[in-house]
């Protein structure tokens, strides 16, 4: 008997540009690869042929190539003008998932479309003009004509229901996971050996990741503990006139980042705004204490594991990294135990659960 037939729809992505969208996207369908028991069928576009993470795939020829802002619009909008062609190729599907938030090509068959947050409307500042336009056309009709919409925190899922209006019957949450063979603690090294005296910060220097506020508190604490050094990856940093003991390690690959994490004092991450917050449960997974704000989905998704503040407060943050300095191994613990509730293979068996609402 053959089985249900799934579709995923990818055709607006483009390696290397949608941050955790794509790695959301990319492990997501490793997972179904391994662990899906629903057939499925991949729409790459031309600039992603090897997208699919091992699922059964096909390159959608019609679609045009894009790289640029630019070329994406103009790809977006032909096949929304157009869409006949690419319908075509997800004839088989059942139901569609887009992963990526817009339903290219649309389909009159049953759909789902993953949210991954609604930053845009919650904290607009931090957005052009043209992109929060983009985003409530496109992405608010997107989510409003799908049939379910997958929500990475119940954080996410209150403000899409109030903020867009949607059917919370048709809401589904769905936490994103961690790959536990690569985020771990050091099987050679001593659990309780003394860690680094580095704070690890790994997040790009957006506004919403509010660096400024935590150079504030790092500064407090510099003045007790004058060995004290902060270490930030990711992009758009300048390493000119940072504050004393302040390093800028730039996008580092995945084994260095495992490393500071297994090394650092502490994670220390005061983002104002997070859908899910995935470096926390990476850092809690590889032993290393975390100390995080308290908004967004961050206390959602950290419990009672790590030890959270008001992020506009730098007093605050300091106060709340110096207590897990002093007590790693009770933080270190709680956050072991915390990680473990997270895994891709979780993610993709609730994804499958979405999928068989639509297939009853």
């Amino acid at each position: 008997m053959n089985r249900p037939l799934v579709g995923i729809a990818l055709l607006t992505l483009v390696p290397g540009e949608l941050g955790g969208s794509e790695t959301y996207t990319t492990e997501l369908l490793r997972a179904l690869a391994h662990t899906g028991e629903l057939g499925y069928r991949v729409l790459l576009p031309p600039v992603a042929p090897d997208g699919a993470g091992g699922l059964p795939s096909e390159v959608a020829a019609e679609y045009r190539a894009a790289l640029t802002t630019p070329e994406r619009v103009l790809a977006m909008s032909l096949a929304t003008v157009r869409p006949g062609p690419l319908r075509r190729r997800l004839a088989e599907a059942s139901i569609v998932h887009y992963p990526l938030t817009l339903r290219i090509p649309t389909v009159r068959k049953p759909s789902v479309v993953t949210l991954l947050d609604v930053q845009h409307v919650d904290l607009p500042q931090f957005f052009s003009r043209s992109v929060r336009a983009f985003r409530a056309l496109a992405w608010h009709r997107s989510v409003r004509g799908a049939d379910r919409v997958i929500v990475i925190s119940a954080f996410v899922r209150d403000r899409a229901v109030d903020a867009l209006g949607l059917d919370p019957e048709r809401v589904r949450v769905v936490h994103l996971g961690i790959d536990h063979d690569r985020y771990a603690p050091d099987p050679s090294a001593d659990p309780a050996a003394a860690r680094e005296p580095f704070l690890l910060y790994p997040a790009r220097r957006w506004p919403h990741k509010n660096h400024d506020r935590l150079f504030e508190a790092f500064a407090l604490l510099r003045r007790e503990r004058p060995e004290l050094r902060l270490l930030l990856t990711g992009g758009g940093h300048s390493a000119s006139a940072l504050p004393e003991g302040v390093e800028v390690r730039g996008l580092v690959p995945v084994e260095e980042l495992v490393s500071l994490y297994r090394r650092a004092g502490a994670l220390v991450f005061p983002s104002l705004y997070e859908g899910f917050g995935q470096p926390v449960v990476e850092a809690m997974a590889c032993g290393c204490p975390v100390a995080c704000s308290d908004v967004a989905s961050l206390p959602e998704v950290v419990g009672d594991a790590a030890r959270v503040f008001d992020p506009y407060e730098p007093e605050a943050i300091a106060a709340a990294v110096r207590d897990v300095l002093d007590a790693p191994g009770e933080w270190t613990a709680r956050g072991l135990e915390r990680a473990r509730l997270y895994s891709w293979e979780a993610t993709a068996r609730a994804h499958e659960d979405v999928y068989r609402e639509l297939l009853a």
